[in-house]
């Protein structure tokens, strides 16, 4: 090694130091512009579209066993959601509970947990993969979402299933809400649990009701689900991303 070479090597660490920084000061200038963030949500979409070229949109996520159920099934986030309508049907056992299903359908209606138990259901054994890095095993039971479509009839314009939540996610009250499209909506093992590992749902699991979109990371599957809603769009949602953490920068779609 030559004398001049640790001189080199100095200067080299101090424009790559530089160009970093100039590159995240250059990045947040262009996030505050009305195009950038537009590009970047292309670039989402463009990445969910040649998923969807590559993986069918009606494969099967993995099943198991009985003997490969988790011992427990941790509760995440909210617990028990501190909302005084939810906690009036909790104390009720949800007998009054009533699931509105509205926006773009022929046929608006609800369905009491009762009515909902009726609808053809589905029994899986799948594994929940949290974004927060860890994983369980349960059996869930529930109502084949598209066969609660099928009784409200979807309008041509529909292209998104929103499902509003009771639990309060701030200070300020916000709901939690998570969407879905139209294609994951009929996807067979896209249901609206209301048993896990053979008895009613759990509070801390999302009682009385939760949808179940195998594919999809965690967040996708809202939990104390008390409407739903199709929409043509997120335009007038939230701040129009399609859910509570894409609001926050999640991606809206999380499929794995």
């Amino acid at each position: 090694m030559t004398p001049s070479e640790p001189n080199r090597r100095r200067v080299l660490a101090r424009l790559l130091a530089a160009g970093g920084a100039l590159f995240l000061a250059s990045c947040d200038r262009l996030s505050g512009t009305a195009w950038f963030p537009n590009l970047l949500d292309s670039g989402e979409k463009l990445s969910q579209v040649t998923q969807h070229l590559v993986t069918s949109r009606q494969s099967m996520a993995q099943e198991f066993a009985e003997p490969d159920l988790s011992p427990t099934f941790r509760s995440n986030g909210t617990a028990n959601p501190d909302d005084p309508r939810y906690q009036f049907l909790a104390a009720g056992e949800f007998a009054a509970y009533g699931l509105k299903v509205s926006g773009l359908v022929e046929h608006p209606a609800t369905f009491s947990l009762a009515e909902l138990h009726e609808l053809p259901a589905r029994t899986q054994i799948t594994r929940h993969d949290c974004v927060e890095g860890w994983s369980a095993i349960g059996k869930w039971k529930g109502a084949r979402l598209s066969a609660l479509l099928s009784r409200v009839r979807p309008k041509p314009a529909a292209r998104y299933v929103v499902f509003y939540c009771a639990d309060p996610m701030d200070d300020e009250g916000t709901k939690y809400y998570e969407s879905i499209d139209m294609e994951d909506a009929y996807h067979p093992q896209t249901i609206l649990a209301y048993e896990l590992n053979g008895q009613p749902l759990p509070i801390a699991n999302g009682a009385p009701l939760r949808v179940r979109v195998e594919r999809q990371l965690g967040y996708k599957m809202a939990k104390y689900i008390m409407r739903i809603e199709l929409v043509s769009s997120f335009a007038n949602i939230g701040e129009g991303k399609g859910g509570y953490w894409e609001d926050q920068g999640y991606e809206w779609y999380a499929g794995i």
